[in-house]
């Protein structure tokens, strides 16, 4: 390969940080700062759907992007992809009362949909599977960075400036990554006429939507849960009958069959929800049960974090030597192991058994989902690995979704109970127990009900690492192909 390639690959990958950065830090700043947010917008009851609205359209148009990036190349589908962000962000900075920001972060969604996929599909495109570990490795890295930087910007933000700029800040880390792609992005796709699926992209983006607004009401409003059942049937149904009849359908069920990619899909998809079962309730675990502060409790947590860019940085360097699937079986491996520590755990464990638990997990997450990638996009030629991309993306993103609803069902049901002897306990009692973490004891019978509960939601993600485990099993060995440079750089 000629120089030239070569010396603008950084230009490229550079531009992929930064718009992948813009996703990664959305949450961590949007949840700094949403407390202030919902004090001046009011409404607060819709609190929760301000997260839950950007998940669901960026979970539902990833593999209609995925799609589109394979029909009309990766670059013209990243820039309209940061554009649908930046608008998005720009209007969420306008928003003036809590509905009209939560049809903004909707925008922000599917730009964010098409961003993530698209821009691993580049680094698939472009890097050999040598080259592309620790690139995955760098990648990783970003998502640690931003989970620190993110409260922090946050934080400074709404001290010192209005809580609009918190979505503003997008607009010249969005423009620079969009100039990075015109620049720098050079691809050659096929000149042909295309038909794209419209009718199977919408009924996918309605089915994937109501399916994640099922599980992000259960449990909250049983109306909003059967209306949205009753849509994600239909629109369920409709999808598969077109996908059957269309001459090109927009998600491939024979591609997504394959059993690298199949197999490989659902080890990220469990490992999804062990993920968000260790982010959710470890906190609560150990400024609740512990009684250490919120900061122990973030400590905790940031150990899993940095234990995921390291993950992803070792598995570069060793997937020519021992194999993609072995390294893929060993992160695998490590997740119930650091899923046992949880199970430990006591009302007088030290918090470091909980951060080492955390540490192991996370290393796990790194070798695994980087082999899971990389297998899938090493299963396939340019022409799918924009689809197949995508679908690990989504994979983690419903793994994650499932994890949340399933994981707190565990929780809520475990709490009506209390601590084993019938004395129920309600989320008032919770909350005030939360509320002031290392200055009093507190009520002993809450105490002791919430670590009971949180007790059988740590089985529960143990379980879920067992079946990750089993499901890593069974993706077959792939062999590491020479790079073909199907995207040009020149």
């Amino acid at each position: 390969m000629s120089e030239t390639p070569r010396l603008r690959r950084p230009f490229v990958l550079a531009s992929i940080m930064a718009a992948m950065f813009m996703i990664a830090i959305e949450a961590t700043i949007v949840s700094t700062a949403m407390p202030q947010i919902a004090g001046q917008l009011g409404d607060l009851h819709l609190y929760s759907w301000v997260f839950s609205s950007f998940l669901l359209t960026q979970t539902a148009m990833t593999i209609v992007f995925g799609k589109l990036s394979d029909l009309y190349g990766r670059k013209p589908v990243l820039l309209v992809g940061i554009g649908v962000f930046l608008i998005g962000s720009m209007l969420c900075g306008a928003a003036r009362s809590m509905s009209s920001l939560i049809l903004f972060r909707l925008v922000q969604g599917v730009g964010a949909g098409a961003i993530q996929p698209v821009s691993l599909t580049v680094v698939g495109d472009l890097y050999s599977v040598r080259e592309r570990g620790k690139i995955q490795g760098w990648l990783a890295s970003v998502w640690g960075v931003s989970s620190v930087l993110g409260p922090l910007a946050g934080g400074l933000i709404i001290q010192h400036l209005s809580w609009a700029w918190i979505f503003w800040i997008n607009l010249p880390i969005g423009l620079a990554a969009a100039f990075g792609f015109s620049a720098f992005l050079r691809e050659s796709v096929t000149k042909e006429r295309r038909r794209i699926d419209v009718a199977g992209a919408m009924l996918f983006a309605v089915t994937v939507a109501s399916l994640m607004a099922i599980l992000t009401e259960l449990g909250t409003s049983e109306r909003a849960a059967l209306l949205s059942a009753g849509v994600f049937i239909v629109s369920a149904s409709a999808f598969l009958l077109q996908e059957r009849r269309a001459p090109d359908p927009m998600l491939s069920f024979r591609l997504l069959s394959r059993r690298p990619i199949a197999t490989a899909n659902a080890a990220t998809l469990l490992s999804g929800m062990a993920i968000i079962g260790l982010t959710t309730f470890l906190p609560m675990y150990v400024q609740g049960v512990l009684n250490r502060s919120a900061l122990t409790a973030g400590f905790a947590l940031t150990m899993m974090v940095l234990g995921w860019p390291i993950g992803a940085t070792l598995a570069a360097r060793n997937f020519h030597r021992v194999g993609l699937r072995a390294t893929l079986l060993f992160g695998a491996a490590l997740m119930p192991v650091g899923a046992v520590l949880f199970l430990l755990l006591s009302p007088h464990t030290s918090p470091v058994v909980a951060g080492a638990g955390s540490a192991v997990m996370g290393l796990g997450m790194g070798f695994l989902s980087t082999a899971a990638i990389v297998i899938i996009q090493d299963s396939v030629g340019w022409a799918e690995r924009g689809s197949a991309t995508a679908s690990n993306i989504f994979a983690r993103n419903l793994g994650s979704t499932f994890g949340a609803t399933a994981l707190g069902a565990v929780l809520n049901l475990s709490l009506a109970r209390g601590d084993g002897r019938g004395s129920a306990v309600s989320y008032d009692q919770i909350r005030t127990l939360l509320d002031r973490p290392g200055q009093a004891i507190g009520d002993a019978a809450v105490r002791a009900a919430l670590e009971h509960s949180l007790h059988l939601t740590f089985w529960a993600v143990f379980l879920v690492t067992l079946l990750t485990l089993a499901f890593a099993g069974l993706v077959p060995s792939v062999s590491i192909k020479p790079a073909r440079r199907e995207l040009a750089t020149e």
